[in-house]
């Protein structure tokens, strides 16, 4: 800060003295604002120190004593979110008075398992368990900090801006070190948490649709068909003519309900991606796209499987989009490698104006890409187009050798 070179001319000043002989008012305009926010800081300890303590003692320690019982695990949850909210007014405080600038961690991520696993979210939380540590050892800190400020304030006054100083720098390396998020691995772990509901709620909506295309196309039309033959059956005899006409349809049925199923295996992994790749993957896609559609591939080795299929349906979900709403008269996909990435491109040079808006098609796009730790970027002006560039991380495919 810049007011800590004056603090210490004070000090030095207070050393090179024999005594402080000034009045009162005197030597209180002598100390500047850092060092009362200091004192401030460290009388306020006692209290609320005193506070944390008897919480967690109430709240943290008897639900832990209480775990095997039924009120036990969520009266320890309940202690814990607290503890997280008695961490941020000391965060706060610690801001406002020791000038510690320290990040809010990272919020819980969202519970997907009902109640329970909520709870047992909050029991694992490691933002919270350290507060309950920052306030459990403090205590007797508090106690001394508060008592030795005081004795400087009517006994030592000389000293005052030495020991304020080393007893708030204490605090200053409490907060930093328990209060302050784990680095960048508490923040990544609730991304990953994150993504995996992601993943999870992506893998239950195909799930699905696979059974709604199931039960509303091929089912449906093989029900239709075993009645149909079943009539058949019986007007055999006594009328061949009618038996005859109704097999034909059944047949006609028959080739349907296999192109629906063909449509629908595609739609969950074609056979052309498993036997050929991406580029002949591709360009099947882009045979079916409404406008003409270059495809160009560079890629000397295969991605893993994995990979390999989310760049494809990425790249197949946005030629549906350029069907059906860009209003363009050409599009273009590449792939490339770029180091540990893939890249995919996807163009066209319709009336542009797409967004990543809530709901959104692109949106979604965007939340399974940063699931798998992707990148998803549109570019996308009015009346000039639109240019969506995804990236995805580079796996090798694993080869099996057969024994």
């Amino acid at each position: 800060m810049s007011t800590r070179t004056d603090v210490e001319a004070d000090v030095h000043d207070v050393h090179d003295r024999p005594a402080d002989d000034r009045p009162p008012r005197a030597r209180i305009a002598a100390l500047d604002g850092v060092t009362w926010r200091e004192v401030a800081f460290l009388l306020a300890n006692l209290p609320v120190t005193l506070i944390g303590f008897v919480y967690v003692v109430v709240t943290v320690v008897v639900g832990a004593g209480l775990a095997v019982t039924v009120i036990g695990l969520p009266w320890l949850a309940l202690g814990l979110a607290g503890a997280r909210g008695l961490g941020r007014a000391e965060r706060r405080r610690a801001r406002a008075l020791l000038g510690v600038r320290v990040d809010e961690p990272s919020p819980l991520p969202r519970s997907r398992g009902g109640v329970l696993a909520a709870m047992w979210a909050r029991v694992k939380d490691p933002v919270a368990w350290r507060t309950v540590l920052y306030d459990f050892i403090r205590l007797p800190w508090g106690i001394l900090t508060f008592t030795l400020t005081l004795v400087s304030l009517v006994v030592l006054w000389p000293l005052l801006p030495v020991i304020t100083r080393a007893l708030s720098n204490v605090d200053r390396a409490l907060v930093r070190g328990l209060l302050s998020p784990s680095d960048e691995l508490e923040r990544r772990i609730a991304e990953l948490e994150s993504d995996r509901g992601v993943v999870v709620d992506t893998a239950a909506a195909d799930l699905r649709r696979i059974e709604r295309d199931l039960h509303d196309g091929a089912q449906a039309r093989l029900v239709a068909l075993a009645m149909g033959l079943g009539l058949a059956k019986e007007k055999l005899l006594e009328d061949p003519e009618a038996a005859a006409t109704m097999v034909d349809e059944a047949h006609g049925e028959v080739k349907l309900a296999l192109q629906e199923l063909r449509d629908l295996a595609r739609g969950i992994h074609p056979a052309v991606l498993t036997d050929r790749g991406l580029d002949a993957a591709l360009s099947s896609v882009a045979a079916r796209c409404t406008v003409p559609v270059k495809v160009s591939v560079d890629l000397d080795v295969r991605p893993a499987e994995a990979i390999e299929g989310i760049a494809y349906f990425t790249v197949s979900e946005l030629l549906q989009n350029v069907s059906k709403h860009a209003r363009a008269r050409s599009a273009s996909v590449e792939v490339w490698r770029t180091s540990d990435r893939l890249l995919l491109q996807v163009s066209d040079d319709g009336r542009g104006g797409a967004r990543l808006d809530a709901g959104s098609g692109l949106r979604g796009l965007a939340e399974r890409l940063g699931a798998v730790d992707g990148v998803f970027v549109v570019a996308s002006p009015e009346g000039e187009g639109t240019t969506v560039t995804a990236e995805l991380p580079w796996r090798p495919r694993q080869t099996t050798t057969r024994t």
